[in-house]
């Protein structure tokens, strides 16, 4: 009834359309995920937008100016008087601590010449600890 060749090249067509399928639920599974980020980027974009426009009311100088009238007596603000800028120069240097690092013992190459190695253990030290 059925060659088999008949029975191999059936046997290769469902192997093909399996795939087939396969592949395509794969790459509709994909698509879904693309379509799924593109919205999450979207939702913050609005976000971003939404806080820059929310930024610009908060930052209003007719809005500030009306703020500190309000709260002037809590604030202690008054307007900026131009005496009161100075320069670079008139900003005290901070001053320099430098301590003698010389006579501690730091960590790093530790010197064993004239050490014998205790029993067992390796002579050569490498890394940044002190023994």
């Amino acid at each position: 009834m059925f060659r088999t060749s008949d029975i191999v090249l059936i046997a290769v067509m469902v192997s093909a359309a399996a795939l087939t399928y396969k592949t395509k639920r794969e790459a509709e599974d994909q698509l879904a995920a693309v379509q799924k980020l593109q919205a999450q980027i979207r939702y913050e974009e609005d976000t971003i937008d939404l806080l820059k426009a929310d930024w610009s009311l908060l930052t209003q100088p007719a809005r500030l100016q009306k703020l500190a009238e309000i709260y002037k007596s809590q604030l202690g603000l008054e307007p900026l008087n131009a005496r009161q800028i100075g320069g670079l120069d008139d900003v005290p240097m901070k001053p320099v601590n430098i301590e003698d690092l010389s006579s501690q013992r730091l960590g790093g190459m530790a010197d064993n010449s004239g050490k014998a190695p205790p029993a067992g253990k390796d002579p050569v030290v490498t890394g940044s600890t002190v023994q």
